[in-house]
């Protein structure tokens, strides 16, 4: 690869090329050129990300008035804006984002004029070479700087976050387009059909980035093996960074793009979400927050609720069908207006603190969010 560049360079500007190998060496020379690339696909990473969260945004603020289930141990829970839910994947793709803007300093540190390992016996200007080059500054030791592949590892590992990240998404929105949801439904242009089974629509396209997290993750353990046991400086074994970074790019690249184009071909069934989160006494935490609120320690008010649960399963209804007679006789606190705690826009207005799933709060929170890609 040295000698092609070198060949080319000459081909280029005539007999200076020959001179391209002067203080240094192809150890410096490899790190160099390494960190000049991935510089440039962290940028384009950058990007992609970036298209993601739009993505996300758009569908939320299409479907703001949205209500799905929030669950727990895959157990319904308390409902939630389904606005709220794209929210909380955002912040995930935006702490990925301030990863890899760290990653990317430490990845823009020249090694040039490091040459094998000892340093450079002509005097040359690194920093000037650095500026030329892009580069934010200058690598501090000569043996470190030719035998260091951090700037790899710390790329994948955070390549490994994003992944898992596209994995939990692409898990919940396989989830929520099977029939047992049916919160979801995938457009043909990213879903594909059985085989053999007309009725079927198969979310192909989640399950292969779910599945490529894997291959990810796989790189991470390969680097970090590769360079456990290696003296110090320069080692052939280093070579093999090369497969595992390259390959991560390509994956990562590959499944950013077409998770964006999957929730970009997404539809939302509010009816079907909706009845969800009414259904399986998602309201319980309110009941018993409501008797909290007329003065009954939580343990006794969760205790107390758990026992009007179970008259309501015993009845087939949902608390808010009970008379209030029936409410009563577990606690004479309950009055009239335990009703209205118990709707579901009550249930939503209530979580008002910051961060909560209040539609005035998830309103805000899609105008910031907005505003933080705008920047």
């Amino acid at each position: 690869m040295h000698s092609f560049v070198e060949a080319r360079l000459v081909e280029l500007i005539g007999d200076t090329g020959r001179k391209l190998h002067t203080g240094r060496s192809r150890n410096d020379q490899v790190a160099t050129d390494l960190r000049l690339w991935l510089r440039d696909e962290i940028d384009q990473v950058m990007i992609l990300l970036r298209q993601a969260q739009l993505a996300l945004l758009d569908l939320a603020e299409s479907n703001n008035q949205a209500i799905i289930p929030g669950y727990t141990h895959l157990q319904r829970a308390q409902p939630i804006l389904f606005a709220h839910w794209c929210l909380a994947y955002f912040e995930m793709l935006a702490r990925d984002r301030e990863r890899l803007a760290e990653v990317r300093k430490r990845v823009n540190v020249m090694p040039l004029g490091s040459a094998a390992l000892a340093g450079t016996s002509y005097s040359i200007d690194r920093e000037s070479m650095a500026q030329a080059l892009g580069f934010e500054s200058v690598s501090q030791n000569s043996v470190d700087a030719v035998s260091d592949r951090d700037f790899c590892i710390e790329f994948v590992a955070g390549a490994s976050l994003i992944m898992m990240h596209l994995s939990r998404l692409a898990e919940d929105i396989i989830l929520y387009a099977t029939t047992e949801f049916g919160f979801l439904e995938l457009s043909d242009a990213v879903a594909t059909g059985s085989s053999l089974m007309p009725q079927k629509k198969n979310p192909d396209s989640m399950e292969l980035v779910r599945g490529k997290s894997g291959r990810v993750f796989g790189h991470l353990t390969a680097l970090l093996t590769m360079m456990k046991g290696l003296p110090l400086a320069y080692n052939k074994d280093m070579q093999e960074d090369k497969e595992a970074l390259f390959d991560t790019v390509n994956t990562l690249n590959s499944c950013l793009k077409v998770t964006t184009t999957v929730l970009r071909n997404t539809r939302v069934n509010g009816k079907k979400a909706g009845e969800a989160a009414t259904d399986g006494y998602l309201n319980a935490t309110e009941l018993a927050d409501y008797l909290v609120r007329k003065g009954i320690p939580f343990r006794e008010a969760h205790e107390i609720v758990g026992r009007i649960v179970l008259q309501a399963i015993e009845r087939g209804v949902e608390l808010n069908n009970l008379s209030l007679d029936e409410m009563k006789s577990f606690t004479p606190l309950i009055e009239q207006d335990v009703f209205e705690s118990l709707s579901l826009d009550k249930t939503l207005a209530t979580k008002s603190q910051s961060g909560g799933t209040a539609p005035q709060r998830v309103a805000e929170a899609l105008a910031a969010a907005r505003a933080r890609l705008s920047i």
